[in-house]
């Protein structure tokens, strides 16, 4: 029995002296486990040594605010108050503005190029066509689409005509498109000739519209008060700019607008 209680003891204190040793030591497995990885950095791109990024990741964490990160090699949105944005600027808000797309040579003509548009009948068409969306600060609604000669026409009588016409009191702002191209005929008579709308040459006008959001139609203000008397001198300023001139005294299909185109004649300009 002494042997046998012998040999138990030293079983026992070799098994105490084996277990802590297994406790401790990782667990091996012929199918190796997922473990789970520790949280990765906020910043989106691995770098060397020499600080280059090697490896942007695709993912999008959130940063400690609780607000995204932006990925790796996103670009940064413009800087609105420094009026920096992309590219050095070229799509600042003030740029833009300022670049405005000048149009035909002139400054405070702008719009944008439109080029050769054919017509869909013989005799219409406009081989170098601008669309004007202002005219010496006064918007055009809706932008027109005449050529550049028509275009300078405009701006000539905003400026010379038009804004002296309505003076300080009624600063104009806009003025109302009722047509500008358009292939047809005149009047849109069935046989007959091309209008100088079809030919990029004319613009109609019917309203002028103020700063203060109030405006004047041509078929409600003519001859009424202080702002009739205002489209009338408007309406004989554009005699010059342009060479035909047509408003409510010419006819009824000119009530409610003023008709106004570069086609120049050999009798001179048609005012009417």
């Amino acid at each position: 029995m002494t042997g046998l209680v012998r040999i138990a003891v030293v079983l026992v204190c070799a098994i105490l002296t084996v277990v802590p040793v297994l406790a401790e030591a990782p667990g091996q497995s012929l199918r190796p486990q997922a473990r789970p990885q520790a949280p990765e950095p906020i910043e989106e791109a691995q770098a060397d040594p020499a600080g280059n990024v090697v490896r942007p990741r695709e993912r999008n964490y959130s940063n400690r605010a609780g607000e995204p990160a932006a990925s790796a090699g996103a670009v940064p949105p413009p800087d609105e108050t420094s009026n920096k944005g992309f590219l050095g600027g070229i799509f600042s808000k003030k740029n833009n503005k300022v670049a405005g797309n000048a149009i035909c040579g002139i400054p405070d003509l702008t719009g944008k190029v439109i080029g050769r548009v054919p017509g869909r009948i013989r005799g219409c068409g406009i081989d170098e066509a601008v669309l004007v969306e202002s005219a010496a600060g006064v918007l055009l609604s809706p932008p027109a689409m005449v050529n550049c000669p028509t275009a300078k026409a405009i701006r000539d009588w905003v400026e010379n005509g038009v804004k002296p016409a309505f003076g300080r009191r009624d600063t104009v702002v806009s003025l109302r498109v009722a047509a500008h191209y358009s292939c047809r005929t005149r009047n849109n008579r069935p046989g007959a000739k091309i209008s100088e709308h079809g030919k990029g040459n004319a613009i109609d006008i019917s309203a002028f519209n103020f700063d203060d959001g109030d405006s004047v139609t041509v078929l409600k203000g003519w001859g009424r008060g202080r702002r009739g008397r205002a489209l009338k001198s408007a309406w004989k300023a554009a005699c010059g700019p342009f060479g035909t001139v047509l408003g409510p005294r010419a006819d009824r299909y000119h009530r409610d607008h003023f008709h106004m185109d570069t086609a120049r004649y050999r009798s001179g300009t048609y005012c009417r």
